[in-house]
């Protein structure tokens, strides 16, 4: 007994002499919180973080998609605060998956500094289109720097493009001169659940993404600095060393499962399936232009089918509801489900499965809708048209729409089905609505309705970004939209950033908009 006496005072008299020896940093160690991982789990964070902005989100009702008709569940007001900045947090992951790479084998250039680059262009420019002038070279350094300048929106865009030339260039030295016998974690790239690991397609969504960016600064055509219609050219002039996204199966886009679900699916039919009706902007476009994307993607107003007598095969039976509208209104319209005046989301397609659709993220259709718009605008030689109809067929066919020879687009409605004819080209092409009208304004507003319709509640922002740059579609305002009836350029900074990194916060104001006012209806630079 006294030996076992011994051997516990030794062993506390151990830990109270290791205890004694423990610096304080030491103490605020979590122990069962790892400090080192593969590369590839944080690049599943990040790529995960990629798509934030999903369908049927309050950023697709800002995209005038869908409407929300109970306030409840939400609205459609664009009285916007503070923007979300918790792409940093991405961007710290970034930084760490980078290091994490080096860590474990990587060399200076590795698979994950190519996606690095291009997920720091990724979250920028979301960053910088949501508010304007951001933190960025001083920026993700921690305690050595806790109120970071802000760097002006031109520079940001500038570095946004700069990153993805480099991340071209990265993936392009990757996939010509792969280390098969390295098989350092740091080197081969793991994790990867849009591309499965394959490096030609990221350098694929690198290029096309590097469009996007090129055609947001359509306003900036004429800086110097930038050159946008010389560096939209450069990269569609050599596809050898500028790859683009040339079909669907390129698409950067999160594959929905019944683990991973889709938004809307079966456990929340009851829950939201009559709270959301679509929205004029959408819905009333396509049956305007006689598009089978109104089957598809929604049900007929009630009101149609019962009152009027429609069939569900009548595309005049399917309404949006203008965004603008006083949501009491429209709850009114939308109480009795019997003769509701709004379609409703498709039940068949969106609430049957877990897995309704792909998420698109980045994806061909807007590729083709980019170049068309390009072309039109002089900046690259081509055919306008033959990618406008490309871009056209794409989306038609994400929603198994035939596009080839005369088919049909089957809707079934309360157990009934309807197929009605459906000719691309001797059909729904031969409008004058549809059929491109040539290199000027007419044309140019065609491409943009087509690709807002392709936008159809995936790519994010991007609906919106490209009516606050262009004026396409026309977006409906009013009482449901709030904000004076005005439609806002910008969201606020974050209250954080006022309260913590105020001087920075400031100048930025005063440099941007010429006072100190936080104001989402002002002009930043990249839509001046």
């Amino acid at each position: 007994m006294k030996s076992l006496k011994i051997v516990a005072f030794a062993a506390l008299a151990g830990i109270a002499f290791s205890s004694c020896n423990k610096k304080f940093e030491d103490y605020s160690i979590n122990t069962n919180k790892p400090a080192k991982v593969p590369p590839s789990l944080v690049l599943g964070g990040i790529l995960g973080d990629m798509n934030a902005d999903r369908p049927w989100s309050v950023v697709m009702r800002w995209n005038q998609f869908d409407c929300c008709n109970y306030n409840y569940y939400g609205d459609q007001r664009y009285d916007w605060n503070g923007a979300d900045f918790a792409s940093y947090f991405s961007l710290t992951n970034v930084q760490q998956m980078e290091t994490e790479a080096v860590r474990l084998g990587g060399k200076d250039v590795n698979p994950y500094t190519a996606l690095g680059k291009f997920a720091r262009a990724f979250f920028y420019y979301r960053l910088s289109s949501l508010v304007g002038d951001v933190p960025m070279k001083t920026a993700l350094q921690g305690k050595d720097n806790i109120a970071p300048t802000y760097d002006a929106q031109k520079a940001v865009f500038v570095q946004i493009l700069q990153w993805l030339e480099e991340a071209n260039t990265q993936l392009a030295a990757q996939i010509a001169n792969p280390d098969k016998s390295n098989t350092a974690e740091g080197q081969v790239l793991k994790g990867d659940f849009y591309y499965g690991n394959d490096l030609t397609k990221w350098q694929r969504t690198v290029n096309t993404f590097r469009l996007r960016v090129l055609i947001a600064l359509s306003k900036k055509a004429g800086d110097a600095d930038i050159n946008v219609a010389q560096q939209f050219n450069n990269i569609v002039s050599n596809p050898a060393k500028y790859p683009l996204m040339e079909a669907m199966d390129h698409n950067m886009q999160f594959i929905y499962n019944n683990i991973n679900k889709y938004p809307s699916n079966p456990d929340n039919l009851g829950f939201d399936a009559t709270r959301y009706n679509m929205s004029a902007t959408y819905l009333n476009t396509l049956v305007g232009l006689n598009d089978p994307r109104a089957y598809v993607t929604a049900e007929p107003a009630t009101k149609q089918i019962n009152e009027l007598h429609k069939l569900p095969s009548d595309i005049t039976a399917y309404v949006g509801a203008s965004s603008g509208e006083s949501q009491e209104d429209m709850s009114s319209k939308m109480s009795n489900v019997d003769t509701a005046a709004y379609s409703l989301r498709s039940r068949s397609r969106y609430y049957s499965s877990y897995a309704a659709e792909p998420g698109v993220i980045v994806g061909y259709p807007e590729l083709c809708f980019n170049m068309a718009e390009a072309i039109a605008r002089g900046w690259t030689t081509g055919d306008a048209e033959a990618w406008y109809k490309k871009g056209i067929k794409a989306s038609l066919g994400f929603y198994g729409i035939p596009t080839g020879a005369a088919g049909t687009v089957s809707k079934t409605y309360k157990g009934t089905r309807y197929d009605m004819p459906f000719d691309f080209e001797n059909g729904y092409y031969q409008q004058a609505a549809v059929k491109y009208q040539g290199n000027n304004a007419q044309g140019l507003t065609q491409i943009l309705t087509q690709k807002y319709l392709a936008f159809f509640e995936n790519s994010g922002w991007e609906a919106y970004f490209n009516w606050r740059r262009t004026g396409v579609p026309t977006f409906l305002t009013g009482a449901g939209t709030g904000n004076s009836g005005v439609l806002p350029k910008r969201f606020k900074y974050p209250d954080t950033e006022r309260s913590a990194n105020t001087v920075n916060w400031t100048a930025s104001l005063k440099s941007q908009f010429g006072g100190t006012t936080d104001d989402i209806n002002a002009a930043m630079w990249l839509v001046q």
